[in-house]
């Protein structure tokens, strides 16, 4: 792999930025597809950039990387390691560290798309090139749509993209239907009576409320979602309170929910309400619960032909068969220009863990063992090894656009 690439992505590791927030990064790969000789359109649903090339007839194949990081402090202890700040939508100012992989994802895409533009003349059709922000807020696809990308830029034949996992370096994972789970996050608010910590009688504590609906809500996916279904749901977020002996007068819940159905999904989130809501009165609250859903965005699937045809491509370039993960509980919205396009998407996992870590592990079982015993994605440690894993996401790129668009 060229080390211009290795560089780019040390740099952008050094400089994650915030969902909506990525103009630097924006303005990187859109210097770099400008050099390769793209049309680039900047600004696009906020921070997004696209890059538009433009090489005979042919269909139209999107290719997507998501640019944002997560306001986590980085603890890799790596020498690029992450020492940004930035402000999270409370207005709170945070650590900032590129904890998903999406500066491997900006990285990948700005290789594939300088050698695919390269060799054009091995190929026609139309390349639409998109670095999408705020992924991790759920918004930044919808954005780039509602900013009316397709009627700007065309509507794409099909979607690709991949996300870098803690799978062994070298490996790709694609799987057919749905790939990854859809997303919502609910914020509550109970509302208590607060008072001094030393009589506790004369209040109506948000503190306990909170903490009994935590537990209540764990029954959830245990008592309520049948066994053949999967769902997951989270509490991420307590706060309440400023003083040990002061009872506040409220208490906040951040949730996280995933699911592949919609049945399933209206199940949970009902659930929730009814819990919250038969929490705070059964504690006699003064005031109803507030609960809001705050971002959502639906499960990803995978056209069950369309990976077909692409698994050859991959096959070609992995170190290893390319395996099927099965539906990853993880979300992604990548799945909404593959919506709005009426357009098979195709997305995969792309290994990023160092395959040492996998020496003695001979069959799928004992490496999901390994993978559990990883740093996963969001945590403050994950870093994936720079190669194999650069040389094998642009090469996976290459190889899957140039499935879907004729030789030339």
């Amino acid at each position: 792999m060229r080390t211009d690439l290795a560089d780019l992505y040390r740099d952008l590791h050094r400089h994650p930025e915030l969902s909506f927030a990525e103009t630097r990064t924006a303005g990187i790969a859109a210097a770099r597809l400008r050099d390769a000789g793209y049309e680039v359109t900047e600004g696009v649903g906020r921070t997004g950039v696209v890059g538009v090339l433009r090489n005979g007839a042919g269909p139209t194949a999107l290719l997507r990387a998501d640019m944002d990081a997560l306001p986590v402090a980085e603890d890799t202890g790596l020498d690029y390691a992450s020492t940004a700040r930035g402000t999270a939508p409370d207005g709170d100012d945070t650590a900032v560290a590129h904890a998903c992989g999406h500066d491997m994802h900006v990285s990948c895409l700005v290789g594939a798309a300088a050698e695919l533009a390269a060799a054009r003349g091995t190929w026609s059709g139309i390349l639409l090139v998109v670095f999408q922000p705020a992924e991790e807020t759920g918004g930044g696809a919808r954005a780039m749509l509602d900013d009316d990308l397709y009627g700007r830029f065309g509507t794409p034949d099909v979607v690709l993209g991949q996300h870098v996992a803690p799978l062994p370096a070298g490996v790709l994972a694609v799987t057919p239907g749905p790939a990854f789970a859809g997303s919502d996050t609910v914020r509550v608010w109970l509302h208590g009576s607060g008072g001094h910590g030393s009589r506790p009688e004369t209040t109506v504590d948000p503190v306990l409320m909170a903490a009994t609906t935590v537990l209540r809500l764990q029954t959830v996916v245990s008592r309520e979602v049948p066994a053949a279904e999967t769902a997951v749901l989270s509490v991420g977020l307590l706060r309440a309170g400023s003083k040990e002996n002061v009872i506040p007068d409220s208490a906040e819940l951040g949730l996280t929910v995933r699911s592949y159905t919609p049945a399933v999904r209206d199940r949970v989130l009902g659930a929730v309400e009814r819990i919250v809501r038969g929490e705070a009165a059964t504690s006699g609250a003064p005031r109803d619960p507030e609960i809001r859903v705050t971002e959502s965005f639906p499960p990803v699937c995978n056209d069950a032909d369309a990976v077909e045809r692409t698994r050859g491509a991959l096959a070609t370039v992995a170190a290893l068969p390319v395996v099927d993960p099965g539906p990853v509980t993880g979300s992604e919205d990548v799945g909404a220009f593959a919506v709005a396009a009426g357009a098979p998407c195709v997305y995969w996992l792309l290994g990023g863990a160092d395959p040492a870590s996998f020496e003695g592990c001979s069959d799928v079982e004992r490496i999901r063992e390994r993978v559990a015993d990883l740093p996963s994605n969001h945590s403050p440690r994950y870093a994936p090894v720079i190669e194999p894993t650069l040389s094998t996401g642009v090469a996976a790129l290459v190889a899957a656009a140039r499935e879907w668009l004729p030789t030339g």
